[in-house]
């Protein structure tokens, strides 16, 4: 690896990374409890006091999160560990199936990466021993391990790789990811030697192979072969196998006997007989689940439960917290009326109290309020996209709003004066049903919007804003969920925001741009929002690995988000695994070279090293 690229890494990362947080779904825009924010009281119309911005690098409220140390204790084999999930994973395919915490708690215990994240923040090699770039970033050459083999007997090799990447180039959820990644083809160069060639350069790419869509290393042959029955029966290289899969109910995973990987006194891993996934939608009856012994561990990235196992907490669980640039909030569907006119957007977001929507999420005195995809101790926070970001004023928002409602040219169609009408979907959570009756009260008290609530479970709720092929145009309104994490910005930022159908590519002269001819577009662009100055700093910014440029474009880019709004946030996501004090190994796994690993970011545990005190 080369030494740039290490130092880079180490330089922008290791001050959030040890207690930073991930994300993925769940701890969207969510409020509940009185938010005494409907429009009516002098102090909502008063204007907003002007806050102090907060400088990068600072430790954000309420960041307790669990120090990532080595473990102490002495390991022990056997034991059956059932974990509690938020939701159920619909698939487990990496290139094919949406994903979020829950999902890539599975996916992580069946497929190992190329790659891994360290608590310094750099990445080192898993099932690739090495890797290096060219001197322009437009080659990135990873050396593997060699003896590795599938669950089902299949050597794992450069062939392997190579094989993995025509599926990759079809996935609905690897295809952006390729394209985004400026991958054009993947070879062996030996017979554990695969080499990525890239369409431009990506200081980068390393953090792309550490994710799931193209990092988690599958048998391609069964992939090719039974696409639908690899989904419920996936083959990995990874610790522990698949033996049944009854969906919403549990999964089960036995020990892979033939695992590659030993401990550092040469124990051959995984340490536990099997570990079985259950989900378990409602956050208290998962809480209790755990307390009474019925599951060994549980995932939230729900402020509120976070709190209630806290308090619940009399030293028979461990705690495994983690906070980070995640930050709930949601999202407007700008390719549909009214949230293609940005007034609609802005003035909405400025009727967003964020202090009562955490308030309702249980966060208070936990999670900072958000304006931009960084927190406040990240070194990619600015002060000055803090400062742009729409504060909430109330009365400012009803102003800008109005300004749509009465102008006779408005994109819904509706008659000059007549309100907006809108749904606004969430998972069908307490807190967040809370959090969306206080947007809704927002709102609607208004007397400028009419708006429908409505709900559905996690996979329905990614899959509605996802859409259908060939755009993937979601036909969602307004949409609750959760942005960043604390990998390389390009991960997220790339593939979010780039163009959201084939026309709007071919528009912006991107058709060409992808494999074989194909438009480069991303379905992940949920908001269906796209600004060719913003993708173009954003491609930039791959293009060097000098940490002063990066901020600056990404900064820039934040700074067009905050004018162009087309999300909303509420606060930092704060997350949790718990687990009975005898459930070792969360927060000090390692890597193969010995490294100490980056812990539990996001509730997405690392299950490979765990094991049971007796």
């Amino acid at each position: 690896m080369t030494t740039r690229w290490l130092k880079y890494l180490a330089v922008l990362l290791s001050l959030a990374m040890l207690a930073a947080a991930c994300g993925s779904d769940g701890t969207t825009d969510a409020g509940g409890g009185d938010s005494g924010s409907s429009g009516d009281s002098e102090a909502e119309a008063e204007e907003p006091a002007e806050e102090e911005v907060v400088a990068a690098g600072t430790e954000a409220e309420g960041d307790v999160d669990t120090e990532v140390a080595e473990i102490e204790e002495t390991s022990v084999y056997g034991g059956d560990l059932v974990v509690g999930l938020e939701a159920e994973a619909t698939g487990l395919r990496p290139w094919e199936d949406s994903c979020s915490s829950p999902c890539l708690n599975m996916m992580v215990a069946v497929f190992d990466k190329l790659v891994e994240f360290r608590a310094d923040g750099t990445y080192g090699g898993w099932l690739a021993e090495s890797f290096e770039s060219n001197d322009d970033f437009t080659e990135w050459t990873f050396k593997l391990r060699e003896g590795v083999t599938f669950h089902n007997g299949v050597p794992f090799n450069a062939q392997s790789v190579a094989d993995m990447f025509p599926i990759h180039q079809a996935g609905s959820q690897s295809a952006g990811i390729v394209g985004s990644a400026k991958i054009l083809s993947v070879t062996a160069a030996d017979e554990y030697t695969v080499v990525y060639t890239l369409g431009a350069p990506h200081s980068a790419f390393p953090a792309f192979v550490e994710r799931a869509q193209i990092g988690f290393m599958f048998e391609p042959g069964e992939a090719a072969a039974n696409p639908d029955g690899f989904s419920a029966a996936p083959i990995g290289t990874g610790p522990f196998m698949v033996e049944t899969r009854d969906l919403d109910n549990e999964t089960i995973m036995v020990r892979n006997p033939n695992y590659w990987m030993s401990d550092g006194d040469g124990n051959q891993l995984p340490y536990l007989d099997s570990i079985s996934f259950r989900p378990i939608p409602d956050e208290g009856t998962r809480l209790d689940s755990l307390l009474s012994g019925t599951i060994n561990a549980m995932q939230t990235l729900r402020q509120g439960t976070i709190r209630d196992t806290r308090d619940a907490n009399d030293g028979d669980l461990t705690l495994f917290e983690f906070q980070g640039n995640n930050v709930g909030g949601g999202m407007f569907n700008s390719s549909t009326p009214p949230f293609d006119d940005v007034r609609v957007r802005r003035g909405l977001t400025m009727m967003n109290n964020q202090e009562a929507v955490i308030e309702s999420l249980g966060g208070t005195g936990i999670s900072l309020p958000g304006t931009q995809w960084f927190s406040p101790d990240s070194v990619w926070y600015s002060e000055k996209v803090a400062a742009a970001w729409p504060p909430f004023d109330y009365e400012g928002g009803q102003a800008v709003l109005s300004e749509y409602i009465n102008d006779a040219a408005r994109s819904d169609g509706k008659a000059v004066g007549e309100p907006i009408e809108f749904e606004l979907s969430c998972p069908p959570d307490p807190t967040l049903i809370a959090a969306m009756q206080v947007l809704e009260q927002l709102w609607s008290s208004s007397g400028l919007a009419t708006v429908n609530l409505t709900n559905y479970d996690q996979q329905t709720h990614i899959d509605y804003a996802l859409g259908a092929p060939p755009d993937f145009e979601g036909e969602h309104g307004a949409h609750c969920w959760r942005w960043s994490s604390d990998q390389d910005p390009s991960t997220e930022l790339n593939r979010q925001f780039a163009p959201d159908t084939p026309a709007t590519a071919i528009a912006n002269g991107l058709g060409e741009a992808g494999a074989e001819g194909t438009p480069l577009f991303t379905p992940t662009n949920f908001f269906n929002y796209y600004d060719h100055e913003l993708f173009g700093n954003l491609a930039a910014a791959i293009q060097t690995d000098s940490f002063d440029e990066r901020y600056a474009l990404y900064e820039a880019v934040m700074l067009k988000v905050a004018e162009d709004v087309p999300l909303w946030y509420s606060g930092h996501t704060a997350t949790l695994i718990a687990t009975q004090a005898n459930v070792v190994g969360l927060s000090g796994w390692t890597l193969p070279d010995g490294s100490l690993g980056v812990g539990h970011p996001a509730a997405e545990g690392r299950w490979g090293q765990v094991f049971i005190q007796q």
